[in-house]
């Protein structure tokens, strides 16, 4: 960091542009952490494939039959499809079939600059090979991409969001502070980042895509979000519930970022969401029941 910032605090003034080209890949790269042998025996146990997304390589594993309705698993930033193995044996025992992979940039997808529209082409390519989702269960920067997806047309019934985060281009701010960089420089880096992308910052909020869905495009949605969680703002949760008509959210205590996807509890629930054949309840008896819970949790 020390080293990084002083480069920063040298090569600014000499070359903005040659600033903007470092933070840009500096920002848009996820940290990438090795394969435990728990990940490594479970990934061993579906059926790998890979595919191109725009040129790059995607790997991911399924399970399951090609006759069952799919569930797709989605991981967020810096982690991989291993994530969320606690969901793929109670999803198998009910009846679905299921797709996990690593986004372009994560994990076994090659290296190079990610982000949440690279997470949204990831799920579309991924789809388009293995066929559409009945459900998606997404963590954290995976649901934001999710949430991309289905404003581009992807269309699914039901989605669970673990932790979910609602404006990832605001995350630009501490990163600016972090390493001192000059509002010059950050308009670089939102320039050449948005020609890269062919994606606009400001078209990135995940309430404004969320209030924009349709009714007859919108699945259901299940929202569980820790209060504590140290990484996404439970505010986060929260704001997308209230955004996205229909959404119910969970509050939970002392699970933090990650144990939203493994604790058994909330894997049940979850399972038990996406895979109910209950008839889908009018938007205002749904939209009450989350306000009221939301306010009895608020108060407490």
């Amino acid at each position: 960091m020390s080293l990084i910032r002083w480069i920063f605090r040298v090569l600014q003034p000499i070359s903005p542009a040659a600033a903007a080209w470092l933070a840009e890949r500096l920002f848009f790269t996820a940290r990438r952490s090795p394969l435990s042998s728990d990940a490594r025996a479970f990934l061993a146990t579906g059926r790998r494939f890979t595919l191109e997304v725009e040129g790059r390589r995607l790997v991911g594993w399924r399970w399951g039959f090609t006759d069952k309705p799919l569930a797709y698993l989605v991981h967020g930033w810096g982690s991989r499809g291993a994530r969320l193995a606690a969901f793929v044996e109670p999803l198998l025992a009910a009846g679905y079939g299921v797709v996990t992979y690593d986004a372009v940039g994560q994990g076994q997808s090659g290296r190079g600059m990610t982000s949440m529209p690279e997470f949204a082409r990831s799920l579309a390519a991924v789809v388009r090979q293995h066929g559409a989702p009945r459900a998606i269960v997404a963590h954290s920067m995976g649901c934001a991409g999710t949430t991309l997806a289905i404003s581009w047309g992807l269309e699914v019934a039901r989605v669970v969001f673990l932790a979910p985060a609602a404006d990832p281009p605001a995350w630009v701010a501490p990163f600016a502070r972090a390493f001192g960089l000059t509002p010059q420089v950050m308009d670089l880096v939102r320039a050449r980042s948005e020609r890269r992308l062919r994606v606009r910052w400001s078209d990135l909020n995940v309430c404004d895509l969320a209030r924009a869905l349709p009714p007859p495009v919108r699945p259901e949605l299940l929202i569980v979000h820790d209060e504590a969680d140290e990484t996404v703002r439970w505010q986060d949760g929260a704001a997308i519930a209230a955004a996205w008509s229909g959404a119910r959210l969970v509050t939970t205590q002392g699970l933090g970022h990650r144990g939203v996807t493994s604790n058994s509890g909330i894997v049940r629930q979850a399972v038990e969401f996406v895979t109910s054949s209950a008839p889908r309840a009018s938007e205002d008896a749904a939209l009450e029941r989350e306000l009221f819970y939301r306010e009895e949790r608020i108060n407490d």
